[in-house]
């Protein structure tokens, strides 16, 4: 067999795969207020460019990143971030409508959002960090009505892949319901 054959025959299935992840939708958030005569626009998150990837972020020192073996996001992680937000959004059943860019709402309200973190950081005890800042943004006078930073750290039970997924996937989920509770007050 030719060296073209194998290596052909290496990308076409003989290769090894990565496990890949997803982030689950955030349960119901509980919040009282009501906005059901607006409508809000998820925007698309700003990341660096490590974390603008299908990558899972590992932090081995306060300068040093890496990825995590064999492993991948189902997508770009600001996209699944986006996704599971208007999600979330949906879920409460508390506003008008919720939407992406290009989906032709006529939106009262912006969700600006920047990805700050979302890793494994393994200098220590191995705990998943996700930090998101976000600016609700008034589409109808283009001011910002009100900012916030969430944060949310989550020890990892193990040291397996699945283990540091799920501790992300627990801070984000408790990121998720704060930056719903608080933006449904804001509006």
């Amino acid at each position: 067999m030719s060296l073209v054959a194998v290596a052909l025959a290496g990308c076409l299935g003989g290769g090894a795969k990565n496990d890949t992840f997803d982030l689950s939708a955030v349960s119901k958030v509980d919040v009282a207020r009501t906005a059901r005569n607006r409508q809000l626009l998820i925007a698309d998150p700003a990341a660096l460019k490590a974390l603008d990837s299908e990558n899972v972020l590992v932090r081995v020192s306060s300068s040093e990143i890496r990825y995590l073996s064999n492993s991948q996001w189902s997508d770009k992680l600001p996209r699944m971030v986006q996704a599971k937000l208007a999600e979330a959004f949906e879920d409460t059943g508390r506003l008008g409508g919720v939407g992406r860019p290009g989906q032709g709402l006529a939106i009262d309200y912006q969700l600006v959002t920047e990805i700050r973190s979302f890793e494994i950081d393994t200098s220590g005890a191995d705990r998943a960090n996700v930090e998101i800042s976000v600016k609700l943004l008034n589409d109808r006078n283009g001011s910002v009505k009100a900012q916030d930073t969430f944060i949310a750290t989550v020890n990892a039970r193990g040291t397996q892949n699945s283990a540091y997924i799920q501790a992300l996937d627990q801070a984000f989920g408790a990121v998720t319901a704060d930056i719903v509770r608080w933006t449904l007050t804001k509006i």
